[in-house]
């Protein structure tokens, strides 16, 4: 109906003939407002409600896409904030590992050094017991043969005079008058 309304207006200007630019005819006038507020109902009633609602869901959808991006960035912010923490505490956890196992290291080093110092002080102490006992038997040893050697040639010199006996206890007596020697 509005298609043939349209057209029978059309027909009726072009038969008077002689209108100007700013003449104003009012059928014309009133047809096109008859014809607007028919469109303007029919829009409103088959086309406004689901343009509307199809904006507003799309408005919906791009608002719930915004505050899911808003709240994955605060997520990844805070997830990001988490890791450099956690790195960090790993750094941390690393340097006082570090720092402990060369405070260990040294502590084992200082224990074995002196273990090594205090095993050759004991090794070089029972050498030097070892070597006093060894000295103090090789002069025992030599004493007894200077003593046997002077109480053989002693006692050819002055075989007729004295007795073994006699030889022996002067040899002993003149060893023990000779001067010792440092043990």
């Amino acid at each position: 109906m509005p298609f043939t309304a349209a057209a029978i207006l059309l027909a009726s200007a072009s038969e008077g003939g002689g209108g100007g630019l700013t003449d104003v005819e009012p059928t014309l006038f009133y047809s096109t407002l008859v014809l607007f507020g028919l469109f303007a109902l029919v829009l409103g009633k088959f086309a406004w409600g689901p343009l509307l609602q199809m904006i507003e869901s799309r408005e919906e959808a791009v608002r719930a896409q915004v505050d899911g991006a808003q709240k994955a960035q605060t997520e990844a912010q805070a997830l990001l904030l988490q890791r450099q923490e956690q790195l960090a505490a790993a750094a941390r956890e690393r340097e006082e590992m570090i720092a402990r196992a060369q405070k260990e290291a040294a502590l084992v080093r200082a224990e074995l050094v002196g273990k090594a110092r205090s095993d050759a002080e004991a090794i070089l102490e029972r050498a030097k017991q070892q070597i006093q006992h060894e000295k103090a038997l090789a002069l025992q040893e030599l004493r007894t043969q200077v003593a046997d050697l002077a109480v053989e040639a002693a006692g050819r010199i002055v075989r007729s005079s004295l007795t073994p006996e006699a030889q022996r206890k002067l040899v002993d007596d003149y060893i023990r008058d000779l001067p010792r020697t440092r043990q």
